[in-house]
């Protein structure tokens, strides 16, 4: 099979972000930063870290950073699984930014689905959250399109299929090119370094890969190398955020990627996302 049929066999349904301008207050609306809206018996997570500035290791709340309303979402992208009903929120530790490497890093992003917006609430935002993580109110515009891989993830799965400059081109003749800037949710990431699927599964099943991927069991490897872009798939990719004087940025330029086994996606268990940042 040629590399067009190929390329567009992988096509997915993505939701494209544009963050800015003001946030709608109502509650349930998308929105980036503000408060979460939350059910009343919310308890807002914490993970256990020190951070750029402080060595101390302690609990440390993680930054609010958006939510999602599914009902608007849902009908933008039919075919992936997304709920039709609440709000997604994505939260993350903004002190120690964590790469996702190490299987210690896990809570240190989390995701809520949080079913019934009816009962929900504007969050009392805890004390212990610096200021500087209570991120500005900002509105969130969702678009549909169409998602195409990159290099990275296409060449874990033909290998053997083509070269760099002839995907790059064939992808770019079918309308799909490179953004200085892309926040969304679903569909393929915008890779930096390395396709992070062979990582998801290698660092979920607890094994520390910040010095490559020598030395690790033969058969978990084995099987995230050939099921690994199958089984997990991208649920919100963020990247810069810039607003009049506010700026968040992940690393040098980076960008931060919620990902989700595609079968946990559909059974709804938030809860076992993983994080990976890449910067370059």
């Amino acid at each position: 099979m040629d590399m067009v049929s190929l390329l567009k066999q992988m096509q997915r349904s993505a939701i494209r972000l544009t963050i800015g301008g003001t946030a709608h207050t109502r509650v349930g609306a998308s929105r980036f930063g503000g408060v979460p809206d939350v059910p009343e018996d919310f308890n807002w997570p914490v993970f256990e870290t020190a951070s750029f500035d402080d060595d101390e290791v302690k609990a440390r709340p993680l930054a609010f950073l958006a939510q999602i309303n599914c009902a608007e979402a849902a009908t933008l992208a039919p075919d992936e699984f997304l709920p039709q009903t609440g709000i997604l929120s994505f939260f993350y530790e903004l002190g120690s930014q964590r790469w996702g490497f190490d299987p210690a890093d896990a809570g240190c992003a989390r995701v809520f689905w949080f079913e019934d917006v009816d009962a929900l609430k504007p969050a009392m935002v805890p004390d212990a959250l610096p200021e500087d993580f209570c991120l500005p109110a900002l509105d969130v515009c969702m678009q549909s399109e169409a998602s195409l891989p990159g290099w990275e993830d296409f060449a874990a799965a033909y290998p053997d299929t083509g070269d760099w400059e002839a995907f790059d081109a064939l992808r770019s003749s079918l309308g799909c090119e490179w953004p200085a800037n892309r926040s969304a949710l679903l569909g393929w990431p915008d890779v930096i370094q390395n396709s992070m699927t062979f990582e998801c599964e290698m660092v979920s099943r607890g094994h520390y890969l910040g010095g490559g991927s020598q030395g690790l069991p033969e058969a978990d490897a084995a099987y995230a190398k050939t099921h690994s872009l199958e089984d997990w798939q991208l649920l919100f990719q963020l990247d810069t955020v810039s607003s009049g004087s506010f700026e968040l940025m992940f690393g040098d330029c980076g960008r931060i990627y919620f990902y989700i086994r595609r079968e946990d996606l559909k059974e709804r268990r938030f809860d076992r996302v993983w994080l990976i940042l890449q910067c370059g």
